[in-house]
C-alpha cells in the first residue's frame, strides 16, 4: 500500500509539475501604421487578434502612440484590442531610450503622460507602463525618479520575464520579402518558433534554479509582421509544450513581479535583473539570452537567406 501511495503521489506531483508552467502574452510597439510586405496595417492587426481569439488568449498591447495611435486609423486598431478583451498599456509616445545621455528624466516622463492622454479613454486600458528597450535609466537618479513617478501616477511596471528577439527575425523577414515578395520564408518561420521555444525553456530553467519554482512567465513579443503571420503557430507550440496561457493581470499578481531589483541600472528581463542584483552575471548558456537573435540569423543565412 505504501508503494502504491508513493507511486500515486509521485505521479500526481509529476502531472502537477508538467501543468504548472504558465505564460502571459504581451505585445509592444503597436499598433503600427507602417507598410510591410504581404499584409496591410489593418490586416496585421486583425491577424494578431484572430490568432489570439482562435486560442482563447487574453493578452496585452503596450502602445507606442507615435507608431500610429496618434492618428485616427491607428487609434482604431488599438481600440480593437480593448474591444476584443485585451489589456491596453503605455509604451511612451516615440520610444526613446531612458539609458541615452540625451534623454532626460523629465522628457521621458512627459512621453508617458502624452501617450496616456491618447490611450486612457480606450476600452481595456490599464495603468501599466513598460519601459522602452526594458531599460530603466542609465543613472540612479533616472531609475529612482521613474519609480517615484510610476508610483505617484498609479502605474504598474509592465515587467517582462521571458524576453525574446522576435523583432530581429521580423527585420530579416521584411528584408527578404521586400527583395522578393514571393520568397520562401519557411526557414524564418521555423527559426522564429525554435527561438521562442529556446527562450521559453531557458527562462523556465532559470526560474526553477533561482526562484525555486515555475513563475508565471510574461513573454515580450511585438506588433509586427512575423507575429501576424505565425503567432497562431507560436501559441499552438506553447500549448504543445504543456504550458498554460493566462491573462497578463494574473501573471502580474504573482509576488515575483512586485520586486524592484537593487541594481544601479536595472532592465532587460526581470529574471536577469533579479539575478544580476544578486551578483549572478554569467551562467551556462547565458550568451543565447543576450545575443539579440544572432544564433537564429546565422541559421537563416546558412540556409541561403
Amino acid at each position: 500500500m505504501k508503494r502504491l501511495t508513493l507511486a500515486l503521489a509521485t505521479t500526481l506531483f509529476a502531472l502537477g509539475a508538467a501543468a504548472a508552467q504558465t505564460v502571459a502574452f504581451t505585445f509592444d510597439d503597436g499598433p503600427r501604421l507602417e507598410q510591410t510586405p504581404l499584409l496591410s496595417p489593418q490586416q496585421r492587426n486583425q491577424a494578431l487578434l484572430d490568432a489570439l481569439a482562435a486560442h482563447h488568449v487574453s493578452a496585452a498591447l503596450f502602445v507606442t502612440c507615435g507608431n500610429g495611435a496618434n492618428e485616427p486609423a491607428g487609434l482604431a486598431l488599438a481600440r480593437a484590442w480593448g474591444e476584443a478583451g485585451h489589456a491596453v498599456g503605455n509604451h511612451t509616445m516615440t520610444h526613446p531610450d531612458l539609458n541615452s545621455t540625451t534623454v532626460t528624466l523629465a522628457q521621458y516622463q512627459q512621453e508617458v503622460l502624452d501617450c496616456d492622454r491618447i490611450i486612457a479613454p480606450l476600452p481595456g486600458y490599464q495603468p501599466w507602463f513598460r519601459y522602452t528597450y526594458l531599460r530603466e535609466g542609465n543613472t540612479p537618479e533616472k531609475r529612482d525618479g521613474m519609480r517615484s513617478f510610476l508610483k505617484q501616477h498609479g502605474y504598474r511596471n509592465g515587467y517582462v520575464s521571458l524576453d525574446t528577439s522576435d523583432w530581429r527575425l521580423d527585420d530579416k523577414l521584411n528584408e527578404i520579402l521586400k527583395a522578393n515578395p514571393k520568397a520562401d520564408v519557411t526557414v524564418i518561420r521555423q527559426a522564429y518558433l525554435n527561438h521562442l521555444r529556446q527562450r521559453a525553456n531557458a527562462y523556465r530553467d532559470l526560474s526553477r534554479q533561482h526562484e525555486g519554482r515555475d513563475i508565471p512567465q510574461v513573454i515580450l513579443l511585438h506588433h509586427n509582421l512575423v507575429n501576424a503571420l505565425w503567432l497562431r503557430d507560436a501559441l499552438a507550440q506553447f500549448k504543445d509544450m504543456g504550458w498554460t496561457i493566462i491573462p497578463p493581470a494574473q501573471a502580474f499578481a504573482d509576488p515575483f513581479y512586485q520586486q524592484q531589483p537593487d541594481r544601479q541600472v536595472p532592465g532587460q528581463s526581470l529574471m536577469l535583473s533579479v539575478m544580476r542584483s544578486k551578483g549572478i552575471n554569467r551562467w551556462p548558456g547565458w550568451e543565447r539570452l543576450v545575443d539579440d537573435g544572432d544564433y537564429e540569423i546565422d541559421v537563416i543565412k546558412a540556409a541561403g537567406q
